[in-house]
C-alpha cells in the first residue's frame, strides 16, 4: 500500500506536473493556439479578398454569402484539426469516431439535418435570393439572410422570422421580385344602377400619366362579380417597380376611392348580408 502511495505522490508531485506543463504541454499548446490564430487570420484575409472578388463578379448576394460560408468553415475546420494534431490527438481516429457519433446524432436530430440539407437545396434551386420580397405560408417579408438551418425574413412591421429550411422546401413560395414587373389588383364596388363604362373611365384616369404604372401591359378594369346590390369591379395595373407594391396598393386604393366619390359614383355595400347576420 505504501508503495502505491509513493508512486501516486511521485506521479502527481508538483515538480513533475510543473515539468510536464512547462516542458511538454505548454509548447504544444502555444503552437496549437498559434495555429488557430493563423487559421482565423487567413480566413479574415481571404474574406476581404473573396468579398472584393465576388463583388466584381456577376454572382448575386445569395451566391456570394454561400461561397463565403463554405470557405470560412473549411478554413476553420482545417485549423482545428491541425491544432488538435499538434496537441498529440490522433485526428484520423478522431474523425472516424466523429463520423460514427455524427451518424448517431444525425438520427437523433433528423429535423436539424433536414434543415441543413434543405438549405443546400435552396442555394441550389434558388426559388428566391437575399433581398427578395416573398410570401411563405402566408408570411410576407424581405429575405434578409439564408443560413444552412433557416431563412431569415423581415416582415413589413419589423419582425424577423426564422423559417426552417425544411418547411420552405415543402411549401408554396410566392416571390414578388423574381420577375421584372408585378400586377396590382384593386377591387371596388359600384351601384347596379351606375354606368359601368363611366366607372371604368374614372378608374383608368386615376393612373393616367403616372410613370410608376406601365402602359404595356395596358391597365384593365374588369367586372368580377354581379351582386344583388352592387357590381364588383377590379382595377388591374402593372407596376414599374415591383418592390413598391405594398405602398402603391394603399395609395391606389385611396386615390380610386377619392376619384369615384368626387365623380359622385354610388358605391353601396351588401346590406342584405348584414341584415341576415343581425337577424
Amino acid at each position: 500500500m505504501s508503495e502505491i502511495l509513493n508512486r501516486l505522490r511521485d506521479l502527481f508531485s508538483p515538480t513533475r506536473i510543473t515539468t510536464y506543463l512547462v516542458d511538454e504541454l505548454l509548447p504544444d499548446l502555444v503552437v496549437a493556439v498559434v495555429t488557430l490564430g493563423t487559421a482565423w487570420l487567413v480566413w479574415k484575409l481571404l474574406e476581404r479578398g473573396a468579398r472584393a472578388v465576388l463583388r466584381r463578379s456577376e454572382l448575386d448576394e445569395t451566391a456570394q454569402s454561400f461561397i463565403q460560408t463554405v470557405i470560412r468553415y473549411l478554413i476553420l475546420t482545417i485549423g482545428v484539426v491541425t491544432a488538435l494534431a499538434q496537441l498529440g490527438v490522433d485526428t484520423a481516429s478522431l474523425l472516424t469516431s466523429l463520423g460514427v457519433v455524427g451518424l448517431t446524432i444525425g438520427f437523433a436530430a433528423r429535423d436539424t439535418l433536414s434543415n441543413v440539407i434543405s438549405g443546400l437545396f435552396i442555394f441550389w434551386d434558388r426559388p428566391f435570393v437575399i433581398s427578395d420580397l416573398v410570401e411563405i405560408d402566408g408570411k410576407y417579408g424581405r429575405v434578409q439572410n439564408i443560413t444552412m438551418r433557416s431563412t431569415r425574413v423581415v416582415t413589413v412591421d419589423g419582425r424577423m422570422l426564422a423559417i426552417p429550411n425544411s418547411q420552405i422546401v415543402n411549401s408554396v413560395v410566392a416571390s414578388y421580385t423574381n420577375f421584372p414587373n408585378l400586377r396590382l389588383d384593386v377591387p371596388f364596388t359600384i351601384s347596379v344602377t351606375e354606368d359601368i363604362a363611366r366607372a371604368r373611365e374614372i378608374a383608368i384616369g386615376v393612373i393616367a400619366d403616372d410613370a410608376r404604372f406601365l402602359a404595356d401591359p395596358a391597365p384593365l378594369v374588369a367586372v368580377t362579380e354581379l351582386n344583388d346590390y352592387n357590381v364588383t369591379m377590379e382595377l388591374r395595373v402593372w407596376l414599374d417597380d415591383e418592390r413598391s407594391h405594398v405602398t402603391m396598393r394603399f395609395e391606389l386604393r385611396e386615390r380610386l376611392f377619392e376619384a369615384l366619390r368626387s365623380a359622385e359614383v354610388e358605391m353601396p355595400f351588401e346590406t342584405f348580408a348584414l341584415v341576415s347576420e343581425a337577424a
